[in-house]
């Protein structure tokens, strides 16, 4: 029995087979289908655990590297200092500082910025990516998913992670280009990744840093 590997077990009525999943932030988690045998969790913990314990490894150097930022936070390729203030309940960006609360709520205020934030950071990017394609989007939406950086709906609803504004800024640039693009083609194609290269010929750089360096883009 792998007791020494402590895992959460969730069930999910749409899956179809055991899925184990290690996050940074949240450990280990097995998805079980709605009718496995709960034995099936411990199983597939053993059967993976050279993974798993790779992972655990990968996690580390990831949590390791957000440590040291100190009282920084990353805002698309720039480093922002942070700057507590008693009694303030809103973060406030001035120049390269980011005024927060002074306490338990600093986290939750600086995520409420950045959600904030970007919408007027991504909105203008859609605009003239779409203007570009000569597709029109019905509506954008910024969200906080752990995996999901952007979406693209068939009906034309955009999506994307507040998380995003973490990262460097041809990485927003990037996610912002590749939904757009979905407007046109809501596949993964050959065509369209004919058409994000003719509109962003260095996308395979920042989608690669993204693929790397996801879990890191968290506060």
């Amino acid at each position: 029995m792998p007791d020494d590997l402590a895992y959460s077990v969730r069930r999910s009525r749409r899956a179809r087979r055991v899925r184990v999943t290690v996050d940074p932030h949240t450990g280990i988690e097995v998805v079980l289908p709605a009718r496995a045998a709960a034995r099936e969790a411990a199983a597939a913990i053993e059967e993976l655990r050279p993974w798993i314990e790779r992972r655990l490894r990968e996690a580390e150097q990831i949590r390791a590297r957000v440590r040291a930022r100190g009282d920084t936070v990353p805002y698309l390729g720039a480093d922002l200092r942070l700057v507590a203030q008693p009694g303030r309940t809103r973060a406030h960006r001035r120049g390269d500082t980011l005024l927060v609360p002074d306490g338990a709520t600093q986290t939750e205020a600086l995520e409420r910025w950045y959600r904030r934030t970007a919408r007027t950071e991504i909105a203008p990017r859609v605009d003239d990516a779409t203007r570009a394609l000569g597709q029109p989007y019905r509506s954008l939406t910024i969200r906080g998913q752990r995996t999901r950086w952007g979406s693209c709906s068939s009906t034309g609803a955009l999506s994307f992670n507040w998380r995003l504004l973490l990262a460097p800024e041809p990485v927003l640039d990037y996610v912002v280009w590749h939904e757009a693009c979905h407007l046109a083609v809501l596949d993964h194609s050959p065509r369209f990744w004919a058409l994000l290269e003719r509109h962003l010929p260095g996308y395979r750089e920042p989608k690669a840093w993204l693929r790397r360096h996801g879990a890191t883009l968290v506060l």
